[in-house]
Parts: structure tokens; C-alpha cells; sequence
């Protein structure tokens, strides 16, 4: 995979310290961008600043904090950051959890649906003006081919009758997935040239779940590398070839979503229930 010279741009990448995120990163800095590394822990956002600049000396990069899990700390994020910069040339909803016991973020959204959805669709209105003001700009968010083994429970988002960690894993990476497509809808309707794109980066070795040390270890011998795993949210963020709407997986294979995710009434709704929860409203996207 060839990537661009990207000098002059801006990236953000969510959950950039470890798994995908940090080779994401690693090669946007490579080839020029000014990658920002949102990261929950800033002692591990310097150690991956540390880790990035070791490979490549001439790479600017900088940790911001960013909790998913707290809508005060995505909106701390989007002013600090609207404050900083005139544009955003891409925006990689990279971080998540997965399969963990039933918890709720700071203002009580089960974990799995609140961190993987309603927090970077929080944080992508939030920084919609900078995204905008950069022509071409494009989100590019990590969604799962699990998507396709669930549907949403309007009545029940916070998995508070019945709770799967498998299940609502796939809920949330359908919710993103969703909120992908809607997004570039949105876009196209107001004549935006943003682009929003999804990826599935296929079974990696990384520490998204909460599974035993020695389980670990097993995974990381036999699954494939957080490198390759980076390999579809590289292209979908800087090809040229790539489009809005785009869905691409392991080999650069473009995904068709199930049809749950083609679904616009279910999107239009899960778009309004977000607004809602989240408080953040697209306003220059208004249908």
C-alpha cells in the first residue's frame, strides 16, 4: 500500500497509543501529517510519542487526552482542539473496547455502546467545523464484520435487561457502521465534500478485549499483527481511489455492509437517539 505525501495535514487518531491505533498513527506521521495521538492515559500517549519519534526523527507528533468514556473530556477535547487549529484533514474513530463485563461510562452509558459509538460520534460533531474547513477532509471509523450479527434494541441501547459482551460488541460496531454511512449521507445532501469511510482491520493481536494474560500471549502468536491490522484505515484515510461510504476490510477487500447496516431509517433513528444522548447536534449537516 502506497500512502501519499501528507505534509500539511492534520490527523487525530483516537486510541492511539496501542493495537492499530499506534502503527495508524506511526505511518500518517511517516509521510507528513501532524498526527495528534488522543489518549485516555498521558503517560502512555508520551510513551507512544516516544516510540513513534524513535522510528521516524522527523515526525511531528503530540499526545491530547481524550476519555470516550466521559462526554466532558470529548468536549474539553473539541474546544482545546477548535482553539488550536483552523482545520482537521482527518479524523480516525480508531479506539474501543470489546467483550468486557457490563460497566457504564461517566454519565451512564453501557461501556461498549458508549465508548465505540456515542463517544466518537460525539467527538466527530464536536470538531464537524474543522473537519469542514479542510476541502476533502475525511472520518474514518473502525467498525467490525461482527456488525452483522446484531441488530439495535431502541428499547434497551444500554443493555440493561440483557447483557452479552459478544452481543453488544456487535450492536456498538453496527452502530458505527451505521453512523458511518448516515454521515456521508448528510454530507452529500448539503454538498459537503467530506468523506466518511469504515473499516474492519480483521482478527488482530490487541488488547481491545479483557481475556487472561496467557490467552494474550496465544493470540498474539497466532493472529495477525496490529500493523497489518492498520493496513485498511491507512488506505481508507489516504487513497486516492478511496470514497465516502467506502467499507473496507483485511486486504484492502472493499466490504459490502448486511443489510442491517444499509437500513436508513434505522440510521436516521440511531442518529437522532445519539443527538439526544450525547447532546452534540450536527448543526452544518442538518437534514
Amino acid at each position: 500500500m502506497r500512502i501519499p505525501d501528507l505534509t500539511g495535514s492534520t490527523a487525530l487518531v483516537t486510541g492511539a497509543n496501542s493495537g492499530i491505533g499506534l502503527p495508524t498513527a506511526l505511518h500518517l506521521a511517516r509521510h507528513g501529517a501532524h498526527v495528534l495521538l488522543a489518549c485516555r492515559d498521558p503517560d502512555r500517549g508520551a510513551d507512544a510519542v516516544a516510540r513513534i519519534r524513535r522510528q521516524a526523527a522527523s515526525a511531528t507528533v503530540e499526545c491530547v487526552r481524550l476519555d470516550l468514556a466521559d462526554l466532558a473530556s470529548v468536549r474539553a477535547l473539541g474546544v482545546t482542539l477548535t482553539d488550536r487549529f483552523d482545520g482537521l484533514d482527518l479524523l480516525i474513530n480508531n479506539a474501543g473496547v470489546g467483550m468486557i463485563a457490563r460497566q457504564v461510562t461517566a454519565d451512564g452509558f453501557e461501556a461498549q455502546f458508549g465508548i465505540n459509538h456515542l463517544g466518537h460520534f460525539a467527538l466527530t460533531g464536536l470538531l464537524l467545523p474543522l473537519l469542514m474547513g479542510r476541502p476533502g477532509a475525511r472520518v474514518v471509523t473502525v467498525s467490525s464484520d461482527n456488525h452483522a450479527k446484531a441488530d439495535l434494541d431502541f428499547d434497551d441501547l444500554n443493555a440493561e435487561r440483557s447483557y452479552s459482551r459478544t452481543t453488544q460488541y456487535a450492536r456498538s460496531k453496527l452502530a458505527n457502521l451505521l453512523f458511518t454511512l448516515e454521515l456521508q449521507r448528510r454530507a452529500d445532501a448539503v454538498g459537503a465534500e467530506l468523506r466518511s469511510l469504515a473499516t474492519d482491520p480483521g482478527t488482530t493481536a490487541t488488547n481491545i478485549g479483557s481475556v487472561p494474560r496467557v490467552v494474550s500471549a496465544m493470540m498474539r502468536l497466532f493472529l495477525q499483527s496490529p500493523d497489518k491490522g492498520a493496513i485498511p484505515s491507512l488506505h481508507a484515510a489516504t487513497s486516492p481511489d478511496a470514497k465516502g461510504g467506502d467499507f473496507y476490510g483485511p486486504g484492502l477487500k472493499h466490504l459490502t455492509p448486511a443489510p442491517n447496516a444499509l437500513d436508513e431509517a434505522v440510521a436516521r433513528r440511531l442518529w437522532e437517539v445519539s443527538e439526544q444522548l450525547t447532546g452534540v447536534r450536527f448543526e452544518r449537516l442538518a437534514v
